[in-house]
């Protein structure tokens, strides 16, 4: 490593144009310019998911003179320091990042780093996800909203925030989804007497069906909404089990079927309790 701060040719995968010094504080590469394995995946998921959400920042800034991107569940906010070092940097404009994180030692870190690197187009909040869809500290109208590993309903409430905030794109990779399983769990046997109950009769079923029907819901919802949706692997499962990316556009398209269909699969499965989380 030396002194231009210029990426080691020995790590090719590091994208060109991207701050050594950022990927030193953010722990991807040690004091010394040196890699481990467990940070080449973490970097080859952020970049790879740079790579879905890049083009969507495109298109807005084409259309507007600012970009605002939401980031819930932003931990350290390796996705947002990152987005920001390649793509708003260098805009110079209004365009910012909002990153929202509960733990409040996160927050206070990441304010810090981006000072640090004199990235002013950054804030950190100490909010929920909930709190954040009716805290002032964040715009009426947001562009892009990003959630990386929002455990369990907190992607419920990041959809829930983009769609009070009329979110052009949403990008989502969900993880660690309970709540379908615990109630599929509670009912079974009891609100379907039919075969479909074989689907998550096992408990390793339940766990496994609950995590896919939470994501099907989803993706009916954000259509019941007008969003087009695209459903992909973030990375190779040897990189990651939490894997699958939902990405929305809004395109106004018609919500009556997809309406109809998640009013339907609720019932189908007995989730009609859960009929809020998936509010249309």
């Amino acid at each position: 490593m030396n002194k231009s701060n210029k990426a080691d040719i020995s790590y090719p995968e590091i994208r060109q144009g991207q701050s050594i010094e950022l990927l030193k504080a953010l722990h991807i590469l040690t004091r010394d310019g040196k890699m481990n394995q467990d940070s080449r995946r973490k970097l080859k998921q952020v970049y790879h998911l740079y790579q879905f959400i890049e083009p969507l920042l495109q298109e807005v800034k084409n259309e507007r003179d600012a970009v605002t991107l939401v980031d819930h569940g932003a931990g350290k906010s390796y996705l947002g320091f990152i987005l920001y070092d390649l793509f708003f940097k260098s805009l110079q404009d209004a365009s910012h990042i909002y990153g929202i994180e509960t733990r409040e030692e996160l927050v206070t870190h990441s304010r810090e780093l981006a000072q640090h690197l004199d990235f002013g187009g950054m804030s950190f909040l100490n909010l929920s996800v909930a709190d954040s869809i009716t805290s002032d500290k964040l715009p009426a109208q947001v562009d892009v909203v990003t959630a990386l590993h929002a455990c369990n309903t907190a992607t419920d409430d990041a959809i829930k925030f983009a769609l009070a905030k009329q979110a052009k794109h949403i990008v989502l990779v969900p993880c660690c989804q309970a709540e379908v399983a615990s109630v599929l769990r509670k009912n079974k046997g009891a609100a379907l007497k039919n075969t479909l109950t074989e689907l998550w009769r096992h408990p390793i079923h339940t766990r496994e069906f609950g995590s896919h029907a939470t994501n099907v819901l989803r993706c009916l919802q954000l259509e019941a909404h007008g969003y087009q949706v695209t459903v992909t692997e973030l990375v190779g499962w040897e990189h990651s089990m939490k894997n699958e990316l939902i990405i929305a556009s809004y395109k106004d398209l018609p919500r009556q079927k997809a309406a109809q269909r998640l009013t339907e699969m609720l019932e189908m499965l007995g989730l009609q309790e859960l009929s809020g989380r998936f509010a249309i």
